[in-house]
């Protein structure tokens, strides 16, 4: 159904006269299969995303990025309604008084193929880091090598969350926007004094200040790092052709040092934060529908999501091991899944 994109459960109990000649088995209802994935072990699931990985590293397939493994962490809304509710849902109140209940994750990536690593379901009562905090014990439990640096909103940057990390030897990148923040505006401070490397890369030109053994956050125990970046873009806008200039700056806190990443790097690694969006949160709800609330039940919803990252992830591997780098280059990631979706209807009307 995910790797067809189908959409639906409904969609894919149409398909019950071809499936039943290709594969020779009855494919059960919509209904029945919502059923059994309120039942289904998501550890399985996981298990099975695992045995991929341990595949592609095998294979090298897996790429580091300016000499790390990178981890990326964010959270998604995956869906919110005023009508339905299971006892997994989060509830809220908005300021016309109504109640809207929805679920949200945490979702894992590992950059450079890239791979969807986990996710977890947030729970009621707590916030986005300690779900992030869950899903990253179990990441260590079962991917203990798979990454050395996590890149992160502005959100975790809290103290007990970046010193565990610290304690299970992995570093971190992030976003630094809190201007009641005692760190930045010391470094920004700092800053002023300094003189800027700039870096021109095209159409970009970055101005970059670097700051090591800072001690403005005490709550933390140990110095940090900290990033600036002022970077300015000309554009040609659609409409009328003409040249514009966008400024835009940007603060990361960090535990590498300068003899580990320069902060050319560190710039590079922190923006790559929004490959989680792009790569990750964007392509699944719009390319493999993991935002459809295939049936309203808490273990149903993980399920279903772990097996669309599963078959994200199927379908990454696929193109990046058995395609040659010229047929990639000549199309898109889309017109390969529309291929398939075109291949499995037409072998349904030939049988």
């Amino acid at each position: 159904m995910f790797l067809v994109r189908l959409g639906s459960l409904n969609a894919l109990e149409q398909e019950r006269t071809s499936w039943k000649l290709r594969f020779g088995e009855p494919l059960s209802s919509a209904d029945t299969v919502g059923r059994v994935f309120t039942k289904i072990r998501t550890d399985d699931l996981r298990g099975f995303n695992r045995g991929l990985y341990t595949r592609l590293k095998r294979n090298k397939a897996l790429a580091r990025l300016f000499g790390h493994n990178v981890l990326v962490i964010d959270g998604h809304e995956s869906s919110a309604s005023f009508r339905r509710r299971c006892p997994g849902c989060l509830q809220r109140t908005l300021s016309d008084g109504g109640v809207q209940s929805y679920h949200r994750l945490v979702q894992a990536i590992l950059l450079g193929l890239p791979f969807l690593l986990d996710s977890e379901p947030q729970r009621a009562g707590e916030d986005e880091v300690g779900c992030a905090r869950r899903l990253l014990e179990r990441v260590l439990r079962t991917f203990p090598k798979a990454f050395d640096l996590v890149v992160a909103d502005g959100l975790y940057l809290k103290a007990p969350f970046v010193s565990w990390l610290r304690e299970h030897g992995k570093d971190v990148i992030i976003v630094l926007k809190d201007e009641r923040r005692d760190l930045l505006q010391d470094a920004l401070g700092i800053f002023r004094g300094q003189e800027s490397d700039a870096v021109v890369e095209g159409n970009l030109t970055r101005r970059i200040w670097d700051i090591e053994d800072l001690t403005s956050w005490p709550t933390l125990g140990f110095p940090v790092r900290v990033v600036r970046s002022v970077e300015v873009r000309t554009v040609k806008r659609q409409l009328d052709a003409k040249l514009e200039t966008i400024e835009s700056e940007w603060v990361w806190m960090t535990t590498l040092s300068r003899d580990r990443t320069s902060a050319l790097d560190v710039v590079r690694l922190g923006h790559r934060r929004w490959d989680i969006e792009n790569r990750g949160f964007l392509e699944l709800v719009k390319d493999w529908n993991a935002d459809h609330v295939y049936r309203h039940h808490p273990r149903a919803i993980e399920a279903f999501w772990l097996v669309a990252m599963l078959t994200l992830n199927l379908f990454r591997a696929f193109l990046s091991l058995n395609l040659k780098p010229v047929l990639r280059g000549r199309h898109t990631q889309l017109f390969f899944a529309s291929q398939i979706t075109a291949g499995f209807h037409l072998d349904g009307l030939l049988l």
